[in-house]
């Protein structure tokens, strides 16, 4: 009697181990499946930012005929409002033209709007930010930034920053100041510096900002980057995956040269009166791009800076330059 209990009482304890065993599979299995199924990769890391470029913000001015800078300050509070949507955004980027003229009144005035910003906020130079002999100097501008601003940290026009394993940010200054043009230009020093910060991130996904584009989306010989091809030599020469951030233009475009994705940001100031929301994921043997285009709320401001340009494609894009999924292998 008592041998046979014992046996029993042996093959219950197997019993359970084999239990055991076929539950954790079942859930694991579970697990993967359900992974597969919503197309979510275990790997994957995710950083999500907003670019909002050439606000030319203005305290009192008057509409041009190009730009409403007299509506200025409501575009750029209504972006505010819908950035304050976001729950999510890592960080936004003002990609240059802050401010329309390079007064320090006009740089004090727009500091209060900016602060009202949930999420982290940096800044490139633009052309309209700063004015050659004038008082807002490099050094006093980012001083009042940093001042106002407790993300912002650095003492240099061009730096950059690490918002998240496995991610680079690097923001260019390609602003001449030593002459009265809209022409951009990288000077050796900051050149070897870019070249020093792609060189220690090989195995990152680095993000450029600038306000002057690599790329142009339409021809002007007024705007350009002077040295251009040597810059974006220099980009393409690194094979990890690189998006480039611009502005100036006023203009969408979405170019992808193998690993380096060239993008062209919308004015806030002028029609369409538009920036860009971007997640960007990691995963396992690639890197996706997805783009959501937002147009201001004012729509009355917006049906007048339309008004105001005779073709609007060049200034919205196509369709594939504003909302969509780019991808770049690993």
């Amino acid at each position: 009697m008592s041998k046979r209990y014992k046996k029993e009482k042996k093959e219950g304890f197997f019993t359970k181990v084999v239990n055991t065993v076929v539950t954790l599979c079942l859930t694991a299995g579970m697990l993967w499946g359900l992974q597969a199924c919503s197309g979510v990769n275990a790997s994957a890391d995710t950083l999500k930012f907003a670019q909002v470029s050439d606000v030319h913000f203005l305290e009192k001015g008057q509409n041009t005929t190009f730009k409403m800078t007299g509506e200025s300050p409501r575009l750029l509070d209504d972006a505010i409002s819908q950035l304050n949507s976001y729950q999510d955004l890592d960080y936004i980027m003002f990609t240059g033209d802050l401010i329309d003229k390079s007064f320090e009144k006009e740089l004090r005035a727009v500091l209060p709007h900016l602060e009202k910003l949930n999420a982290p906020w940096y800044f490139a130079f633009g052309n309209h930010d700063r004015c050659v002999g004038g008082y807002l100097t490099t050094l006093v501008y980012l001083d009042m930034l940093r001042n106002s601003n407790p993300n912002f940290k650095f003492k240099k026009a061009y730096y950059s920053f690490v918002p998240k394993k496995h991610f680079k940010v690097i923001v260019l200054d390609d602003i001449i100041t030593n002459e009265i043009t809209s022409n951009g230009y990288i000077d050796e020093e900051q050149y070897k510096w870019l070249k020093k910060e792609l060189d220690t991130s090989k195995n990152d996904t680095v993000l450029i900002y600038m306000h002057v584009p690599i790329i142009e989306p339409f021809t002007s010989p007024n705007h350009k980057l002077r040295n251009a091809g040597a810059v974006k030599s220099l980009i393409e020469s690194y094979k990890n995956p690189i998006g480039v951030f611009q502005g100036h233009y006023h203009a969408a475009k979405i170019t992808q040269h193998n690993n380096v994705l060239y993008v062209s940001s919308p004015a806030l100031v002028s029609y369409p009166n538009a920036f860009r929301v971007v997640t960007v994921t990691n995963h396992k043997d690639k890197v996706t791009f997805d783009f959501e285009w937002k147009e201001t709320n004012e729509k009355v401001i917006q049906k007048m800076a339309k008004m105001l340009v005779f073709g609007t494609v060049i200034y919205t894009g196509e369709e594939k330059d504003q909302s969509g999924t780019y991808e770049i292998s690993k």
